[in-house]
């Protein structure tokens, strides 16, 4: 009993941070969470709400086994390293394996790292301390939220709507992408006009007359400037002006997300999962090391380390007039500042270093991830802006143009950002132009934009709504429940997702919005921070929000089932679409006086013959809706696989060969074919 035991929640990371830590230590991974809510007591909560919001917690389903082994190596080990993810999550993690485990204070600490690199390893575990009870309680609270809104919303959709599912923060994003489809349904376009004059190597736009803005409403308007123009200008002002265009900061979770989805088309969840893979772990060529810091985080500080190592290699590779400096940002009041922004754990490991040992969505994440934080360190990038301002009749136009003279981060992150170009000629004051045309274009007022997921994620960020780390699993709910469609990478919301908005605007409003769920975040911060009673605000809430809910079933109407334009064969009632625990079905309107169900002609998909009967095998569905591969002279042949079979026999065993991941195996013995 000599070892020292870590126990992390991934096991990727668990190799390369034994290979760090060396022989006397093991590694070990939970793979995530141990334990959740129970689905027993009160409405199926598993929160005992009259004994202040007790939880009752459970194994999860197939992690008993994993526990079984875990307690077995805490028993042959002397003492217990809790290395579960730096946040919220990855403390509550930490505290079921202590309290699931049986640990004590005198046989754990927990350790926290925010890139999985040797120095990072050895350095954490220097500063290792206990769990932190708030940040737990945060998390606790949380969940309890989650599940209280989400169960009890939920149950009463299924009851009144076509729909499945609400929660906390899914039903907000929601409502506000439908509440940006009424706004373009409602929207009328207006009729303006623009006049411009084209010159020989530019073009100007009016803008004034006579010192005061000018707008052309319709063609009239338009026309009469026209009339009162003539082809000779005069040049009234020139201004000159060299700007600094700012470099970006590094990344945050919520930036990332939208960058990716912008200039790598990546999805929110794809991006967090590629990342996951990049912070975990890759295998170079002679070690395995995790590429960036931590992916989850609201953070833009960077490690002194870091900037230090980068300000080397910005000299070295570019000059030392490129090095910028550390920008000091207001941080807003809701971010968790436990550690750094997302940024490659070595400045020194290049994409293109690394790109021969990533595939290929790692490698342009990884590359992403990289120049942002080059840049974010380097210097400004500074522009030679040129205004200039022309009279005709006192009407005045503008035009205007800009140059790169010193091309600063973007020497590194121009593939990101687009700079335009466009040159002056050399003009002074009083200088005299003549046009050669001039012109009116009608142009129309747009309706605003539908949200793509990029913008959703920036708008819920920037009203304080949600975690960083749950936009993605926000966005695929969405999309997954049938609530919003995806046309033009835009989301759209389904007649499902309208329905569902509208029947919790009718008796959950004071609940469904942004300003109350911005409160609750900044709620669950304090209780991160020890300032907040997570039993207050829990009982705030649940005073607040059940009586709505039991006035909800209550009063609120429920939808007509759709008729089919069928009739019943057994009672003549209208058959309608039911919804099941297993999706749609079609049933007689008459129920429970009439239980008619349609059943559907099965199509009978052949796959081979059958190696134990002279029967069929045959595609089938367990009650559960899963594919799997059965005779056909079923019950009298219980021959079946799960795995598709190929009608081949294994020349081992004589059993079936079957296709299980674009692999042939046999289904009774180790051959793989």
């Amino acid at each position: 009993m000599s070892q020292n035991l870590v126990i992390v929640e991934s096991p990727s990371k668990s190799k390369t941070i034994e290979k760090y830590l060396g022989s006397d230590y093991k590694v070990v991974s939970s793979k995530g969470h141990i334990r959740d809510l129970s689905t027993k007591g009160k409405y199926g909560l598993g929160i005992d709400v009259e004994n202040d919001f007790k939880p009752d917690y459970v194994t999860i389903k197939g992690k008993k086994s994993v526990i079984t082994e875990l307690k077995k190596d805490v028993k042959d080990s002397k003492f217990v390293y809790l290395a579960t993810d730096p946040d919220r999550e990855g403390e509550a993690i930490s505290w079921h394996l202590y309290d699931c485990l049986g640990l004590n204070d005198n046989n754990y600490k927990r350790v926290v790292f925010n890139e999985i690199t040797k120095n990072a390893i050895i350095e954490a575990f220097k500063h290792s301390r206990k769990i932190d009870q708030n940040l737990v309680n945060s998390q606790e609270t949380r969940r309890m939220l989650d599940r209280i809104i989400g169960f009890r919303l939920s149950k009463l959709m299924q009851a009144k709507t076509s729909g499945s599912s609400a929660g906390r923060v899914q039903s907000v994003a929601l409502k506000l992408i439908v509440d940006r489809e009424r706004e373009i349904l409602a929207f009328k376009p207006e009729e303006y006009y623009k006049i411009s004059a084209d010159f020989e190597d530019f073009k100007a736009e009016l803008f004034k007359y006579k010192n005061k803005d000018i707008e052309l409403k319709n063609e009239t308007e338009a026309n009469k400037v026209l009339n009162e123009l003539d082809s000779l200008f005069l040049v009234s002002s020139v201004d000159r002006k060299t700007k600094n265009k700012k470099s970006p900061l590094p990344f945050i979770t919520s930036t990332l997300q939208q960058v990716a989805s912008n200039k790598l088309n990546m999805g929110a969840k794809k991006t967090m999962s590629v990342a996951q893979k990049l912070y975990e772990g890759i295998e170079l060529e002679n070690e395995t090391v995790g590429l960036i810091t931590y992916m989850r985080t609201d953070s833009v500080r960077l490690s002194n380390e870091f900037v230090s190592a980068t300000n080397e290699f910005v000299k070295r590779e570019y000059g030392k007039e490129y090095i910028g400096s550390v920008k000091v940002v207001k941080q807003k009041e809701n971010v968790q500042d436990a550690h750094e922004a997302i940024r490659p754990s070595s400045i020194e490991r290049t994409p293109l270093s690394v790109k021969p040992y990533l595939t290929s969505d790692e490698y342009k994440l990884y590359r992403l991830i990289y120049y942002r934080a080059l840049a974010s360190l380097m210097k400004d990038a500074k522009t030679d802006n040129t205004t200039i301002i022309l009279d005709n009749n006192d009407y005045k136009f503008k035009a205007t143009g800009q140059i790169l003279s010193f091309d600063g981060y973007l020497k590194v992150y121009g593939d990101y950002e687009d700079v335009s170009n466009e040159k002056l000629p050399e003009l002074n004051e009083e200088d005299k132009l003549t046009s050669e045309k001039i012109e009116s274009e009608q142009h129309f007022t747009k309706a605003p934009a539908r949200y793509t997921e990029a913008k959703l994620i920036k708008e819920l960020e920037e009203l304080g709504i949600g975690r960083p780390s749950t936009y993605a699993t926000i966005m695929d709910t969405i999309k997954t429940r049938g609530y919003v469609k995806v046309e033009e990478k835009k989301f759209v919301p389904t007649e499902i997702g309208i329905e569902i908005t509208d029947k919790l605007q009718e008796c959950f409003s004071h609940i469904i919005n942004v300003k109350y769920t911005a409160n609750m975040e900044s709620d669950l911060d304090k209780i991160a921070e020890g300032n907040e009673n997570p039993v207050k605000v829990l009982r705030e809430f649940y005073d607040d929000f059940e009586p709505s809910v039991k006035e909800a079933f209550t009063k609120m109407e429920k939808k007509p089932p759709e008729e089919t334009g069928e009739m019943c064969p057994n009672c003549g009632s209208p058959l309608v679409i039911r919804k099941g625990r297993y999706g749609s079905f079609t049933a007689c309107s008459n129920y429970p006086e009439c239980k008619y169900i349609k059943t559907e002609p099965k199509e009978i998909v052949e796959v081979c013959a059958c190696p134990n009967c002279d029967g069929k095998i045959i595609e089938k569905k367990s009650k559960r809706g899963k594919v799997f591969y059965g005779c056909n002279n079923y019950p009298t042949c219980k021959t079946a696989y799960w795995d598709k079979p190929t009608g081949e026999l294994c020349p081992n065993c004589n059993s079936m060969l079957t296709i299980k991941k674009d692999k042939i195996n046999c289904s009774n013995c180790d051959f793989t074919k």
